[in-house]
């Protein structure tokens, strides 16, 4: 019986560019495992993301705009997905692992929290080592999901942890993952709050608009474009052209100015915080009421960080419906 996966191994040499992880070099797993007969180990990495249940939480999770209304706000699977689409077609292109930026990109948001960075900003109050969501994707992957993590390649692990944050990753499809995720929300955010009324399209920075484009897709089109002509001989890491980077980071700040700070759309965030943090104090306060496979993670010698894995993990509604049962009146029926 033939063995499918060398094919695929001895296809990733023959098409990829040099340049690009292959899968048979991989670093390795936490644990040693058996390898698949048919899919790589960055497919099969892939897949374990895709099956597990923290991405499916994430269809409940905000992105920006806390518990919208309307159906065609994006969530945090939403985010996830696009950013998967972006980073995938530059990989394609330049010629790198498809799979394995695919499962970095799946992976690298399952560790936010609910209400989207208002929930990250409570726990990393109350929580005493402080919390980061990228940090987070990597335990839930690593420790959390399904008792004992996913077991994944180094390499899906170092992006999903260094997707954000100072730290370059140590591929070329991470570092890929890590500006698809800057153009991923850049832009949907732009959408979203022209949808929502928050900006119109005559606020939007002109100079920007100039470099990149006036509407949602011709944007995306432009600085994906720019990524993958920008880095088709570039023997360094993955960067934007400099006027690209320019105007992508001057649109950045816009958006922290007008939208993800103090904006209309953001009202609700303090009830959310305030959510967060009081499920915090009541779970220290009652240990009892946790769910004891978090304990058991933990090995019960950590409470504080059981009760956060517990509170990230949560989806907004979960989060909201776990406030209610223990902080407000339940209607007496006869």
């Amino acid at each position: 019986m033939f063995d499918i996966r060398l094919r695929a191994e001895e296809a990733e040499r023959r098409i990829l560019a040099p340049r690009a992880s292959f899968s048979n070099a991989t670093r390795g797993r936490l644990r040693l495992e058996a390898e698949c007969t048919v899919r790589t180990a960055f497919q099969r990495d892939r897949d374990r993301i895709i099956h597990s249940k923290s991405f499916r939480r994430l269809k409940h999770k905000t992105q920006v705009f806390t518990i919208p209304e309307g159906d065609h706000y994006r969530t945090r699977l939403t985010h996830t997905l696009e950013v998967a689409q972006i980073a995938r077609t530059i990989a394609r292109a330049l010629r790198l692992n498809e799979d394995l930026t695919e499962a970095i990109a799946l992976g690298h948001d399952l560790g936010h929290t609910p209400f989207g960075h208002a929930g990250e900003e409570a726990l990393n109050e109350v929580f005493e080592p402080g919390f980061k969501h990228n940090e987070q994707s990597l335990r839930v992957v690593d420790v959390l999901e399904g008792g004992s993590g996913l077991n994944l390649t180094f390499e899906v692990r170092d992006g999903i942890l260094n997707h954000t944050g100072p730290v370059r990753p140590a591929t070329l499809e991470g570092q890929i993952v890590k500006i698809a995720d800057r153009v991923a929300y850049i832009n949907h955010d732009i959408d979203d709050a022209l949808r929502g009324g928050v900006l119109t399209k005559e606020q939007l920075p002109r100079e920007c608009l100039e470099v990149l484009g006036n509407e949602h897709r011709e944007r995306i089109n432009n600085m994906v474009l720019d990524l993958i002509y920008t880095n088709w001989d570039n023997a360094g890491g993955i960067v934007m052209s400099p006027a690209v980077q320019a105007a992508t980071d001057t649109l950045r700040d816009f958006l922290f100015q007008r939208v993800y700070i103090g904006s209309e759309a953001k009202r609700e965030e303090a009830k959310a915080r305030h959510v967060v943090k009081r499920l915090f104090k009541h779970f220290q306060e009652n240990e009892g009421f946790l769910p004891g496979e978090y304990l058991e993670r933990t090995n019960f010698n950590d409470n504080n960080r059981a009760i956060c894995d517990y509170i990230a993990g949560m989806t907004d509604r979960y989060a909201i419906r776990v406030y209610q049962k223990y902080f407000l009146p339940v209607p007496w029926v006869e």
